[in-house]
């Protein structure tokens, strides 16, 4: 296609949202108007099953829930009165123990105001809050955000001991719908033993974001912790930025969470609007749909080309992998549906793997975040009349361009800063994005059979570790592998008890291992 046709192709597909003032340019993807008139009767569907999801539908039938994370950003739609008003006072709830945070009119018993934040979740408890405290956060913070987001122990010790100092004056907000979440909990029972090793009351400085009446919420109440805020059943945690698992750390901050969700409110009537060309998230689910041929054969890079946006590839890769990598479809069907997504930040990336993008395997389609404002104030030049902002534009348009001129489709999304508004209307087109594709593919994109799949497979070898520990505790001799898989039942679980022994020895938990450890069935096991 020669420069003047792709220049009528940008202006064409251009869609522009005067009231963000963002852009999304599709013309780089080579779909014809044949595909776009093919996909039609999909997206009347996709259309009307978003009408339906807003109005209360049962779309995670596995759990019989609404799923309802758009009414957190415009309570008025939410089904019922009861909870259009539980919305609204958990934002005021938010508000209000954040300001008396900031005041010190709640403060902890040492010290005049609290200064920092230990956030302990997993998954979007901590993905949406890590990405937009990256993206949002002041230069200096009202108070400093830390995050616990693994059972790793060198990892809580690494934020354990940078706050050794701090701890006295560090706030904890621990989140687990449930409160039964093996990292959360873990996290929490490690922090807990900290602030006691200090001979500091732990509920004075603790915070609970959980369901109602869930453990947590007990424990929480029992203790009497500082507050406790809800997480919703219709809210999945990949969907939970604009709730109090979000809102609440943000707040904390400093950062403006009534722009971040009415931002993210104007971009969803945007998305409301039946109509392809008109509708961004349906564009870019249509984009989807043709680079990976409605099977998710090829991966979506996404390159923000702004050091403040480096997390949100991770909080995207969540998103989509989570609610689009699906077994089975709505129909029962094999079909192995999916897009797997990666990314850094440009011009970093181009630094590292758009070598391999614009020459390598062509099994992938590019995003690129573009932000239009350098930095607040002016620039200097590098080079006469050329600023670095200057040449981060060029570098993008340049890498776009290259990708192109070798059939490598593209996107491109335009802010004009990031701010909290900008900010919440990414996270509401890509959550808009993410509902139309599934749609169009047929699945279910908010249940997550998998996730809870792993979980009950690590239940099972920590019971199993129970068995072995207790078999060798009782036997008068060591025991080799087999002998101990046989005395637990598990003698189709060799491998794992290998694995469960050779961690114990290494951590020294009472495990003696003899023989040689290259050659597993050498070994012979002992508890001391």
């Amino acid at each position: 296609m020669d420069a003047a046709a792709l220049w009528q192709r940008y202006q064409d597909w251009l869609y522009y949202h005067e009231g963000l003032g963002l852009y999304l340019d599709v013309s780089r993807m080579r779909f014809d108007d044949a595909f776009v008139e093919a996909m039609q009767p999909k997206f009347e569907r996709a259309f009307q099953d978003m009408a339906a999801l807003e109005k209360g539908a049962i779309a995670n039938p596995d759990e019989n829930r609404m799923v309802g994370h758009y009414w957190l950003r415009d309570p008025d739609l939410a089904p019922t009165a009861e909870l259009t008003q539980d919305i609204v006072q958990t934002l005021d709830d938010i508000e209000t123990f954040s300001q008396k945070v900031h005041t010190g009119a709640i403060h902890p018993p040492q010290a005049p105001r609290f200064t920092d934040i230990i956030s302990i979740g997993i998954g979007g408890s901590a993905l949406g809050p890590q990405f937009v405290a990256a993206a949002l956060a002041p230069d200096f913070p009202l108070l400093d955000i830390h995050f616990i987001d693994n059972t790793d122990p060198a990892g809580i010790d690494h934020v354990l001991t940078h706050l050794r100092n701090r701890l006295a004056s560090t706030l904890v907000l621990v989140i687990s719908k449930s409160g039964g979440t093996p990292e959360p909990r873990n996290g929490m029972i490690e922090v807990k033993k900290a602030y006691a090793s200090q001979n500091l009351d732990f509920a004075r400085y603790a915070v609970a974001i959980t369901s109602k009446d869930s453990n947590l919420d007990r424990i929480a109440k029992s203790e009497s912790w500082l507050a406790t805020f809800p997480m919703y059943d219709w809210v999945g945690g990949r969907t939970s930025e604009m709730s109090a698992v979000g809102l609440l750390s943000a707040t904390l901050q400093g950062i403006d969470i009534r722009s971040m969700l009415g931002g993210a409110k104007e971009m969803d009537a945007a998305t409301r609007k039946p109509e392809l060309k008109h509708n961004p998230s349906a564009l870019l689910a249509m984009c989807w749909y043709f680079a990976g041929n409605g099977r998710g054969e090829k991966d979506m890079v996404v390159l923000p080309y702004k050091d403040s946006l480096m997390l949100f590839s991770r909080y995207l890769q969540q998103l989509v992998m989570e609610s689009l990598g699906k077994e089975k479809d709505l129909d029962g069907n094999v079909v192995h549906q999916g897009i797997a997504v990666y990314g850094n930040k440009g011009t970093t990336d181009q630094h590292a793997y758009v070598q391999q993008l614009r020459d390598g395997v062509p099994n992938f389609f590019m995003t690129f975040i573009e932000v239009l404002e350098d930095r607040e104030g002016p620039s200097p030049e590098v080079e006469p009349g050329i600023t670095a902002g200057d040449y981060l534009s060029g570098l993008l348009q340049g890498t776009r361009k290259a990708l192109y001129e070798k059939h490598r489709d593209s996107i491109t999304i335009t802010i004009p800063q990031v701010n909290p508004r900008t900010v919440g209307a990414l996270i509401a087109l890509y959550d808009r994005a993410v509902g139309f594709y599934g749609s169009l593919v047929n699945i279910n994109a908010y249940h997550q059979p998998g996730v809870e799949a792993g979980k009950k497979a690590a239940a099972a070898v920590l019971e199993l570790q129970n068995r072995v520990v207790r078999i060798l505790k009782e036997a008068n001799t060591p025991l080799s592998l087999t002998q101990i898989a046989e005395k637990a039942n598990a003698t189709d679980e060799i491998e794992s008890i290998y694995k469960i022994l050779r961690h114990l020895s290494a951590n020294n938990r009472g495990i003696t291992l003899e023989g040689n450890l290259g050659e597993p069935s050498t070994l012979k096991a002992s508890a001391s």
